[in-house]
């Protein structure tokens, strides 16, 4: 084996699960979209996109004001009142979530404070189609501390 796969291999090992399992946006399915709320237990504020590590509670419910929560105007034409009145909470009863936001540049357009380890907040986004596989959300919709960021394009 060449020096150069030798060294290649030894990165990949060193690289977190996340880096090594990076999901492209169409492996996401944008048509069911899903509610998740939690306690931050890792953070990854890191390009190509900052990552959290979400811990649900064993009793996650749905808010019942969801649909009526403002969102703010992005460039990505979305309808985010039509997105969180279908929203739904996901079918696997897994307990740990990574959460994909977005990347660095857009979170900085957004003004989103870095999110530190502890912090409980709350997402609306798209799993892996079917929820197959990993216990992944791309967020769409990111809510901390009773502010709404879109996650999808850059503010309108």
């Amino acid at each position: 084996m060449s020096l150069q796969r030798r060294h290649l291999l030894a990165v990949a090992a060193a690289l977190p699960l996340a880096a090594r399992a990076h999901h492209g946006w169409s492996s996401f399915d944008p048509d069911r979209p899903i509610y998740l709320e939690g306690t931050v237990r890792k953070v990854r504020w890191q390009n190509p996109h900052a990552e959290l590590e979400l811990e649900l509670p064993a009793d996650l419910k749905l808010p019942a004001s969801l649909a009526q929560r403002a969102v703010p105007a992005q460039t990505s034409p979305v309808d985010g009142k039509a997105l969180l009145a279908k929203t739904v909470l996901p079918t696997r009863k897994d307990r740990t979530w990574e959460i994909e936001l977005a990347p660095l540049t857009r979170m900085q357009a957004w003004q989103v404070p870095e999110i530190k380890p502890g912090a409980v907040l709350s997402v609306v986004g798209f799993t892996l189609r079917e929820e197959k596989g990993d216990a992944v959300l791309r967020a769409e919709y990111l809510f901390v501390d009773g502010k709404a960021y879109a996650l999808r394009s850059g503010p309108a």
